[in-house]
């Protein structure tokens, strides 16, 4: 339990329903659309399309997104990434001069897949249809919502809006202030469109017919038949142990077994006995997670590219690495082959009073994405090919119809063969170490689940090692001396939403302080 005398958040218990997520109009509209009938994934959906809005800085019509659900003690996997246009071509980069596929420019845009999965999770799990789910969302995007206080912040520091987008992202032509209404008509025509003709209103017909035209002026090979093509897939989750409990995550290109191979390192040490704030447990942390990401990028790309995973998940290799640790001396960070760190995503959990429970990701990877937008509707594009490499014959080597390796990541963790907690870290390249530490935060130091998150962070897998305010000064000198490049990040480290489902069927949701929003239930 929290000290009462300091500033912090209780937990939120109820029985009927629960949504833990990154602003509190996406809860508020995920709990009246379970009021009014409808069931976790209808809530989800919601919540989900209202975060595009209220903040566009990290997800979006035109992002991706995977989500966990659990019915009946099964849980269904389904991956909703968009992929590669089919005229890409790695070749064509590399004669131009490029090394990476350039961030924020066209090669990145990867078909938005986002759409087509909530869709498909409206036809085949939810209750209300998509038509009666996005009736209420659809007069905030016409109306405007006022802006958050994390996310103008998080506003002030994307700079990578160029040409149309700047119109349909900046207010008067500025940056807006917390408290300053944005919205965004045109995409309420769009998702108009959506209630009306199901995915056809976005991936065929005018509202397709944009994007493909905005992403060809720009130099795209994009076509309406990549977009008339998506389709999003359901797939068998992978799991792991820790503690005597499991991890459930999606499989490749999604990097959930990244947390799962961290978990599997961690627990040949004896983390109970390091203090959950002190260096030694950074230290250990960042060690581990560096190999973690380092045997990521070596095998982690498109599922039918994939290589080794049975390797990357065994216990063989967890003890190899795990033997690879110096508590006293930090290794170097892997090197990095493609994929571009970013922070920018948005979470969204759901529990109903009928036990579903959702569990959803979607993002436009970096801040708004490639920066570019849709000329009429105002639909901004993820550059989630950015996540692509350009090196010759690696799985993750961008080609035509590929997904690339994705960095977001819903989890499920379940105790004794039922699932207890639908949860989600947010961070960009922090997700697996963030689903790492909130399970160990809870299994290896007791916190319950609103302290698990509140709790300070720390992340060094890939160069200097970001740290929290919450760390004490003797920390800081302690890691230095370990060989760590210390430094403050530009803004806390990611952030989590979760809900513990008790066995007496009391609803328990808990909301990162880190973000702008709440756990709301009824």
């Amino acid at each position: 339990m929290r000290d009462f005398h300091l500033p912090g958040r209780s937990p939120v218990f109820a029985t009927n329903g629960m949504c833990a997520t990154s602003h509190p109009l996406a809860a508020g509209i995920a709990i009246d659309t379970l009021k009014r009938g409808g069931n976790a994934v209808d809530a989800a959906i919601a919540g989900a399309v209202l975060l595009g809005l209220c903040e566009p800085q990290m997800t979006g019509l035109g992002g991706d997104m995977f989500a966990l659900i659990a019915k009946d003690g099964t849980i269904r996997g389904l991956n909703a990434s968009g992929r590669a246009p089919a005229g890409i071509s790695a070749d064509k980069m590399r004669a131009d001069g490029h090394q990476t596929v350039p961030t924020y420019a066209v090669e990145a845009v990867t078909v938005p897949g986002a759409v087509d999965g909530f869709c498909k999770l409206s036809a085949e799990m939810g209750r209300l249809g998509m038509a009666d789910t996005l009736g209420p969302v659809i007069p905030y995007f016409e109306s405007g919502v006022p802006v958050a206080p994390r996310v103008a912040d998080d506003w002030t520091k994307a700079g990578n809006l160029s040409g149309i987008a700047r119109d349909y992202f900046l207010v008067d032509g500025a940056v807006p202030t917390a408290g300053t209404m944005f919205s965004a008509a045109g995409q309420a025509e769009v998702l108009r469109q959506i209630a009306d003709k199901g995915r056809a209103g976005f991936y065929e017909g005018p509202v397709a017919q944009d994007m493909v035209a905005s992403l060809r002026a720009m130099g795209g090979t994009h076509t309406l038949a990549d977009f008339a093509a998506t389709d999003c897939d359901w797939v068998e989750p992978v799991t792991g142990t820790y503690r005597g409990t499991e991890l459930v995550e999606l499989p490749p290109n999604g990097s959930g077994a990244t947390a799962l191979l961290m978990l599997n390192m961690l627990e040949r040490f004896d983390v109970v006995a390091l203090d959950p704030f002190g260096a030694e447990r950074a230290h250990l942390e960042a060690e581990i997670a560096k190999l973690a990401y380092d045997t990521r990028n070596r095998f982690i790309a498109d599922a039918a590219h994939t290589t080794r995973l049975d390797h990357m998940l065994s216990a063989q290799t967890a003890q190899q690495l795990a033997a690879l640790v110096n508590m006293d001396h930090a290794m170097p960070a892997p090197q990095p082959l493609a994929e571009q760190v970013h922070k920018d995503t948005i979470y969204i959990t759901v529990v109903d009073g009928d036990g579903l429970s959702v569990s959803l990701i979607y993002s436009i990877f970096h801040s708004f994405g490639s920066g570019l937008a849709s000329t009429k509707y105002g639909i901004g594009f993820q550059n989630r090919g950015a996540g692509f490499t350009l090196q010759q014959g690696h799985p993750n080597e961008v080609g035509p119809g590929k997904r690339p390796m994705h960095t977001i990541i819903p989890a499920m963790f379940k105790r004794n063969g039922r699932v207890e907690i639908p949860f989600g870290v947010m961070g960009g390249a922090y997700q697996p170490n963030g689903h790492t530490r909130l399970l160990s935060n809870l299994l290896d130091y007791g916190m319950d689940l609103q302290s698990a998150i509140d709790a300070p962070r720390s992340f060094g897998a890939l160069g200097p090692m970001d740290l929290e305010n919450g760390y004490a000064p003797a920390v800081w000198d302690a890691l230095r001396a370990k060989g760590h490049a210390v430094q403050s990040p530009e803004t806390a480290i990611g952030g989590a939403q979760a809900i513990r489902i008790r066995p007496d069927g009391v609803l328990e949701g808990a909301s990162d302080p880190r973000k702008d929003g709440c756990a709301l239930g009824y």
